[in-house]
């Protein structure tokens, strides 16, 4: 047995924003739409966004949710990404430095404050 991929429920406000953003940002490919809900992927990372009642405030901050996401070549992804990310702005974006634990990575904030983390093992 074994276990290959965790997709994790990301919500957001307005589907067709967060569509936007995962598509032209972040170049991730819609593979299914419905009133609610889209499921997008990129390469073997996949996300499913949920658009939550208009009453939900997904700004505030007992509301972020998070999720990580290893990549290969994690200097070269964010570069080809950073046109779009420089359009975000500073409070949205970290770009790439190296962690303690042996990690580097970028973040991005999306639409609805979900933090996104990429990262890759950084090599001895």
């Amino acid at each position: 047995m074994k276990m290959n991929q965790v997709t994790p429920f990301v919500p957001c406000s307005d589907l067709s924003r967060q569509i936007g953003f995962y598509q032209d940002v972040l170049g991730f490919a819609l593979g299914f739409q419905a009133e609610n809900y889209a499921f997008m992927r990129r390469d073997a990372v996949a996300v499913r966004l949920i658009e939550v009642d208009k009453s939900v405030d997904l700004s505030t901050p007992e509301r972020e949710t998070s999720f990580y996401i290893d990549v290969e070549g994690i200097d070269a992804l964010y570069l080809s990404l950073k046109p779009k990310l420089d359009l975000l702005g500073k409070r949205r974006v970290r770009a790439p430095f190296d962690q303690d634990y042996g990690q580097r990575e970028f973040h991005v904030i999306d639409e609805d404050c979900t933090l996104i983390f990429f990262g890759e093992a950084i090599r001895g």
